[in-house]
């Protein structure tokens, strides 16, 4: 069993998966407010409806970003001190990449940008595509197109191609005629969890020194003054 979380997108979203992808408990609470205060209860609840403890979960999956700083460091604070206590591997999976997740779940997409709003008018932007996951034939799931890289835009920059784009950054992005655009997708812990799981199967896990988050804008983490802002 696998057991994912995610506070990025201003939600607490907990589920717990199989390695054959069967959904065994799935939770979602939208909005950010009180997040520290809903995770750990909701984890608790999770493992009770699936009636499994902590140690028997194989690995935990967390969004490790990029995205708003406060949810990165929540999610990736409670993934490092849960594998501390228990001594579980831990699997970080992109927001990006979730994004591309949930659009090919629910839209079936299978090439897609994936655009989350970075603020300061710019968006986080990748580019993902449909593959196998690794020992599971029947499984698909969004992988990052080779030669590509996450990255920052601008507000208004026009993609290379007409792909769809999903997420939040979509209608911030100059799109040609006709290119689809999902601004709705809001991917879930269980689309975690799959890009997670195939992560795992290929790689493995890592310790909880290990688990980092990902920001791509490196002085997310400071404060304005030492920004040279204020």
């Amino acid at each position: 069993m696998f057991l994912a979380i995610d506070t990025v997108f201003d939600q607490c979203s907990v589920a717990i998966v199989s390695q054959d992808l069967q959904v065994i408990s799935d939770h979602t609470e939208t909005g950010k407010r009180d997040q520290t205060q809903q995770i750990l209860p909701m984890i608790d609840s999770a493992l009770q409806q699936a009636g499994i403890k902590l140690a028997d979960i194989t690995a935990l999956i967390f969004n490790r970003g990029p995205g708003p700083f406060s949810g990165i460091r929540i999610n990736t604070a409670v993934i490092q001190a849960l594998s501390v206590a228990h001594n579980i591997p831990c699997v970080g999976v992109s927001s990006l990449a979730a994004i591309a997740q949930a659009a090919f779940d629910k839209q079936g997409v299978q090439q897609v940008y994936a655009a989350l709003d970075a603020r300061m008018k710019q968006v986080y932007f990748g580019e993902y595509q449909l593959a196998q996951m690794q020992g599971t034939p029947d499984v698909q799931v969004m992988t990052q197109v080779e030669g590509s890289e996450e990255r920052l835009v601008d507000y208004e920059q026009s993609t290379d191609k007409a792909l769809p784009i999903a997420g939040n950054g979509a209608t911030l992005l100059h799109a040609v005629e006709d290119q689809p655009l999902f601004a709705e997708i809001i991917p879930d812990a269980v689309s975690l969890a799959k890009l997670g799981i195939a992560q795992y199967l290929v790689s493995g896990g890592v310790s909880a020194d290990q688990a980092l988050p990902v920001y791509l804008r490196n002085n997310a983490w400071k404060t304005l003054k030492e920004q040279g802002k204020a």
